[in-house]
């Protein structure tokens, strides 16, 4: 049966109806129609009620941004198209190299200037971070040999360069043009490794490691926050082109698709990695003792390992002359997706790498978010940082928590989604990536672990210490820009509040219709810069709910967990429960009913008993025993003051 509930239809339908009425009925049903007109009127003026800034409601003013959640009719993002030589020196630490960017200026503005973006400058000794660092992980920082827009050289001091700089332009850059960028530069990788550096003497992860055009948008123009090693990025979707130059013996894993390897690797080892794009089954293309011999790569001085990836928000590579290379596909629905892994020989966790990549690649395209695994392949590097790049993860190794381990795996390449398959700046808006993947690390968990495992690891690891802790920094909104919250405030507020918000949301509109509306955000902003309005818009829109009441109850309010029965009595068949929401999130619960006979029953109320009133609730239960205690207990919501949960009859 066709579905009348749009507003179109729903005049549509009025209309045929209408002109075959008497009078008298015909005057009722015009009364119907205005009321049910001012109904869709306020569901869509609802959208407007969050507070939004005033920079973001310009966007919305300007068409770029819809409230139906959608990309404006006048969205547009710039790009770049980037041909990128790097050489890798193995011996001085030295990355140098050259690049060609054709950058698309898509925007409504001509640029006078460029903004220029190396992340890397971090390690600078002058750069602002979020914390101490040791004096390994200090360097010299980027220095531009050559710097040339449209043929014209530019003069550059890239000494006093930041993480983000400008570059002023002798000829505007037209709106709907693009000009040609050449740099050349070159950079000493950190001893102290990260996100990037120096794993090892021979081990290397090379990450930001070119200087890239800064995201121009619209709702900011030049994004020109610092990198300060706490936030994280904010890219456009570009193409790469990479050829990179490692020396004899070193094998390179990387971001896309790998174009030569018949040039860079020898017969034995070739066929093995041609054989793993097959094969269900883990294949060890190399042990440590194969690399240490020299049998693996083509014994040129240096070997150029060629890589191309569209439309993604970065690139990066690892490579060593002595980790393990382990590799397998995993077959999804329209394609076979490569599975990597390359470590050290007595990582044990690392073993499990790829059979573990392999099932939740499969786990995330089927299930949660139950969006195919976008890209072609997946590598995971054993390192320090636990962190997620496209198509490349770095994580440290845990040989004795498989359990923690493997979570990791899962958390890093959940972040495929959030925030490379929808380009989310992460730096002003870290919840929007982080909250999404913990909660789906929270979901492959209860698969892996099962759900008393996965409840227990994700209220110690992620939970308790913000719950439990009472200070002020610990309760700002959500909301707050990423960059205007530090310490234990930003991971509590990217992580675990907004995880838990995801998980509120899908309690109270349950799987399919909390899925439904998350494929429509997803479907309206991927390889898009989606922003927090975006989200609240799409996700009322795809679930064809007015939510801004949870929406304002968890991202802009300073609640916490905090629920307390105020009373509970029994008047014969019917139990009446009171409870205040001393912490104000609207959150799910159970209530646990224990009889005087020894029974328990366990009753699961929703966030929507919140929804008229979110201080507090009167549960009326029909029972058919006699009560003698009645407790609630919220799960992963974990309450701050839980004693006053539980009250005897």
């Amino acid at each position: 049966m066709k579905n009348y509930t749009s507003g179109n239809n729903f005049i549509a339908v009025f209309c045929y109806f209408y002109v075959k009425l008497n009078t008298h009925y015909k005057k009722i049903l015009m009364k119907r129609l205005v009321l049910g007109l001012l109904l869709l009127a306020s569901w869509q003026f609802s959208a407007q009620e969050l507070y939004m800034p005033r920079n973001i409601k310009k966007a919305y003013e300007n068409g770029t941004r819809d409230l139906s959640g959608a990309p404006g009719k006048n969205y547009w993002q710039n790009k770049g198209i980037y041909n990128v030589e790097v050489k890798v020196d193995a011996g001085s630490k030295t990355v140098s190299g050259k690049e060609t960017i054709t950058y698309n200026n898509n925007s409504p503005n001509d640029l006078n200037e460029l903004a220029i973006r190396f992340v890397n400058n971090l390690h600078k000794p002058q750069s602002p971070r979020s914390g101490v660092v040791s004096k390994d992980f200090l360097s010299s920082g980027l220095h531009i040999k050559s710097f040339i827009v449209n043929g014209e050289k530019y003069t550059i001091d890239s000494e006093n360069w930041g993480t983000v700089e400008k570059v002023k332009l002798n000829s505007a850059l037209k709106s709907k043009t693009k000009a040609e960028i050449k740099i050349e530069w070159e950079y000493p990788l950190s001893v102290q490794s990260g996100r990037e550096g120096q794993i090892d003497p021979e081990t290397f992860y090379v990450a930001y490691s070119f200087p890239r055009v800064s995201v121009y948008d619209d709702y900011n123009g030049w994004d020109m926050l610092p990198h300060s090693d706490r936030q994280e990025f904010y890219n456009d979707f570009n193409d790469y082109n990479f050829a990179i130059t490692a020396p004899k013996n070193f094998v390179v894993w990387s971001t896309g698709d790998f174009l030569n390897p018949d040039a860079v690797l020898q017969p034995e080892y070739l066929k093995r990695y041609k054989s793993s794009l097959k094969s269900d089954k883990v294949i060890h293309i190399a042990t440590e003792h194969e690399m240490k011999s020299g049998k693996v790569t083509k014994q040129n001085k240096w070997n150029v390992w060629k890589f191309k990836a569209s439309h993604i928000t970065d690139f990066c590579f690892a490579l060593s002359n002595h980790y393990v290379w382990d590799a397998a596909s995993v077959q999804l629905k329209t394609k076979r997706a490569s599975v990597q892994a390359g470590y050290k020989a007595d990582a044990k966790d690392f073993e499990h790498y790829v059979e573990w990549m392999q099932y939740n690649l499969d786990w995330f395209s089927k299930k949660w978010p139950g969006v195919e695994y976008p890209y072609n392949a997946m590598t995971a590097i054993q390192g320090y940082a636990d962190m997620e790049y496209p198509m490349m993860i770095n994580d440290t190794s845990i040989p004795d928590d498989f359990q923690d381990a493997r979570l990791t795996a899962d958390h890093e390449i959940a972040h495929t989604y959030f925030p490379f398959y929808m380009g989310i700046n992460e730096t002003r808006y870290a919840f929007m990536d982080e909250g999404w993947a913990t909660t789906l690390e929270y979901l492959i968990g209860i698969d892996e672990n099962g759900e008393a495992k996965a409840k227990e690891f994700y209220q110690n690891f992620r939970v308790k210490r913000w719950i439990n802790d009472p200070s002020a920094e610990q309760d700002q909104p959500i909301i707050t820009m990423s960059t205007q919250v530090s310490g234990a405030g930003y991971g509590n507020n990217s992580y675990v509040k907004a995880s838990l918000s995801y998980l509120a949301l899908k309690d109270y509109l349950g799987d399919d219709l909390f899925k439904k509306a998350l494929l429509h955000y997803m479907n309206n902003w991927n390889g898009k810069h989606p922003i927090p309005w975006d989200y609240f818009n799409s996700m009322n829109t795809g679930s064809g709910k007015n939510l801004n009441w949870f929406f304002n109850n968890w991202f802009y309010t300073n609640n916490y967990i905090d629920l307390k029965v105020t009373n509970a009595s029994q008047m014969n068949d019917l139990l009446t429960v009171n409870v205040d929401n001393v912490g104000g999130f609207a959150i799910p619960f159970d209530t646990e009913i224990s009889y005087e006979d020894g029974t328990v029953e366990k009753l699961h109320f929703s966030p929507s008993v919140w929804e008229k009133d979110q201080k507090q609730t009167m549960l009326t239960v029909p029972i058919k025993k006699k009560v003698k205690s009645v407790n609630l207990d919220g799960g992963i919501f974990m309450d701050y003051t839980p004693k006053d949960n539980s009250r005897n009859l």
